[in-house]
This record gives structure tokens, C-alpha cells and sequence, in this order.
């Protein structure tokens, strides 16, 4: 199994980790998958509509404590 790229983007506010998030998928190949994270609430609804409006998959989502994590699939 090949490890996923993590975007740590705790302590950032909205838009910065899906902006960060966007980036790294800039620079990756399709089929990868990365690990945001973030503490920002506002990351649950900013995930979810970046991933429908490019179509990544989002394969996982959750929280950890203050920490929310998401699994997408570029």
C-alpha cells in the first residue's frame, strides 16, 4: 500500500487548508491519496464542495479530539 501524502493544516483558517490542499494535489499524480488535517470547522463544508467541484473523492472524514481529518482521493 503507498503512503499518503498528509497536509498538516491545523491551526490555519478557512480557505487555507483546502487552498493547501489544492496545491499539493497541483503537484501529485491521479490516484493519489492524502491526509488533511485541520482544525478549522469550517474545513467539513470547504472539503466536501472542493472535492464535488473537482471530482476527488473523499474517502474518508472525521474528528480526532479538535482535529479533523479527511481522506481524498485525487
Amino acid at each position: 500500500m503507498e503512503a499518503e501524502i498528509v497536509v498538516d493544516a491545523r491551526g490555519l483558517y478557512c480557505p487555507i487548508p483546502v487552498l493547501r490542499l489544492a496545491r499539493t494535489f497541483r503537484l501529485a499524480r491521479a490516484g493519489i491519496v492524502a491526509r488533511l488535517l485541520a482544525t478549522d470547522p469550517a474545513a467539513v463544508e470547504d472539503v466536501d464542495v472542493f472535492c464535488r467541484e473537482r471530482g476527488h473523492d473523499l474517502l474518508e472524514s472525521g474528528r480526532n479530539g479538535d482535529v479533523f481529518f479527511f481522506r481524498i482521493r485525487k
